[in-house]
């Protein structure tokens, strides 16, 4: 098993860090942490406002926004990181509130980051699309 590098626990640090502002509302610090010309890819269906491919920190701020819109955080918990090179990947825990209906999503989700000098230049969410959908629908 390789040891961990210098660069690996920087970038973990730099994902964590990350974590913390979002955590505290700090969505401008988390948009700081990205590259200008970030691809942000979250999958899920059109039913869900916030999946879809961004490019760029103006459409990952535009994510941020439906995020806040849609959904009230009740508990968002990054519980391992995985590094290797300029790799990161965070696994961890979300309950969530949709504002729309009042439903709960609660789910393990993945995040993958790709750095590039010190900034995110590409992240992909992996999450339970189904049980996010389940709690924005309307109707049953």
């Amino acid at each position: 098993m390789a040891a961990v590098t210098t660069e690996e626990m920087r970038n973990t640090h730099i994902i964590q860090s990350l974590y913390a502002a979002f955590e505290r509302g700090d969505v401008q610090a988390v948009l700081d942490g990205l590259s200008e010309n970030v691809e942000w890819v979250v999958p899920g269906p059109a039913e869900i406002a916030s999946a879809g491919t961004r490019y760029g920190r103006r459409q990952v701020a535009e994510f941020f926004q439906i995020l806040d819109r849609e959904l009230q955080f009740e508990q968002f918990e990054p519980k391992e990181y995985v590094a290797q090179g300029d790799r990161v990947v965070a696994l961890g825990y979300i309950r969530a509130r949709a504002k729309s209906t009042n439903r709960i999503a609660e789910y393990d989700w993945a995040m993958a980051f790709t750095l590039r000098e010190g900034k995110v230049a590409i992240y992909h969410g992996y999450y339970d699309t189904a049980a996010l959908l389940a709690a924005v629908r309307n109707g049953k």
